[in-house]
C-alpha cells in the first residue's frame, strides 16, 4: 500500500460513499471568528464538516472541544474529526456531543486496504 495522506484518505472514504467533497473551507461564525475545515463532504440533505489532525500524537479532549464550538459557531450540522488516535476523553466528549471520531486504521479498513481493524 502506498503511503497516502491522511487528507486524501479521508476524501477517498467519503467519495466512495457518494459524497461530494469541498476542500479547505473557511467559515465566518456567528461569533465574527473565522474558522476552517479541511474538508466538506454533502449527500442530498445530509452536510458533514471534517477536520483531519494529521498528528502522530493523541488527539485530546481539548481539540475536539475547539472543533465542536467552531462547529456551533459556524452553524455547522455534523462534525467528523479524523485522527490516527483519540483519548479516551476526547471519545467519551464526542459520544455525548454526536461527534463522529474517526482513525486512519478504520478509514483503510472500511476502504478494503487492510483486512485488520
Amino acid at each position: 500500500m502506498e503511503n497516502q495522506s491522511l487528507l486524501s484518505l479521508t476524501a477517498e472514504f467519503f467519495e466512495s460513499r457518494g459524497y461530494a467533497i469541498e476542500h479547505d473551507l473557511k467559515y465566518m461564525g456567528f461569533s465574527g471568528l473565522f474558522h476552517t475545515f479541511d474538508l466538506l463532504a454533502r449527500k442530498g440533505k445530509e452536510e458533514h464538516a471534517i477536520l483531519v489532525v494529521d498528528w502522530n500524537k493523541t488527539v485530546g479532549i481539548n481539540t475536539v472541544i475547539k472543533a465542536d464550538q467552531a462547529t456551533a459557531d459556524a452553524e455547522l450540522a455534523h462534525l467528523v474529526i479524523v485522527a490516527r488516535k483519540f483519548s479516551d476523553h476526547a471519545q467519551a466528549y464526542s459520544n455525548k456531543k454526536r461527534i463522529m471520531l474517526m482513525t486512519e486504521r478504520e478509514l483503510l479498513y472500511k476502504l478494503g486496504k487492510t483486512n485488520r481493524f
